[in-house]
């Protein structure tokens, strides 16, 4: 696999927050995006209603962070289902991954990066908001591209 370095631009979130113990997530997070693919059509101003977006902080500095958000990136934020919620992450710059293979494997992959950011001479940014880009949500066989936040030459 290789790694490489992107930039993002504002990810506007709207979907379901996660929040349960750390050993649940890898149970949770798919039942979440069950929920959200059958209810995909309620969401207004999808831009790409086929595609989830996790995103988590890795070392969270408030209760407000805490969790697992699993969404569709949208144009503008309007008509919320009122049993879903919005996330607004700010641009920033990430090292990514691709990751195929077994949802319980996905930590592998993650090793593999920190591991790469390392030998690249960056450091992570463990404060910032971390994405998960899914193409396929089969838990078995999941394709995900994994962003992971790095600090960038000026912090």
């Amino acid at each position: 696999m290789r790694s490489i370095v992107k930039e993002l631009g504002e990810v506007r979130l709207v979907g379901f927050r996660v929040l349960c113990p750390g050993e649940k997530y890898v149970e949770e997070i798919p039942k979440a995006a069950m929920r959200l693919k059958e209810r995909t059509e309620e969401i207004r101003n999808a831009l790409q209603p086929s595609q989830q977006i996790g995103a988590f902080v890795v070392e969270e500095s408030s209760p407000e962070e805490d969790g697992y958000w699993i969404g569709l990136q949208v144009s503008e934020f309007s008509n919320i289902p009122s049993d879903m919620t919005t996330l607004t992450i700010p641009p920033h710059r990430y090292a990514t991954i691709l990751h195929q293979g077994p949802n319980d494997q996905i930590r592998n992959s993650y090793e593999e990066l920190h591991k790469w950011i390392n030998e690249k001479g960056y450091t992570r940014s463990t404060q910032s908001w971390n994405l998960e880009i899914y193409e396929n949500q089969n838990p078995l066989d999941v394709r995900v591209e994994l962003y992971d936040a790095i600090l960038s030459e000026e912090e």
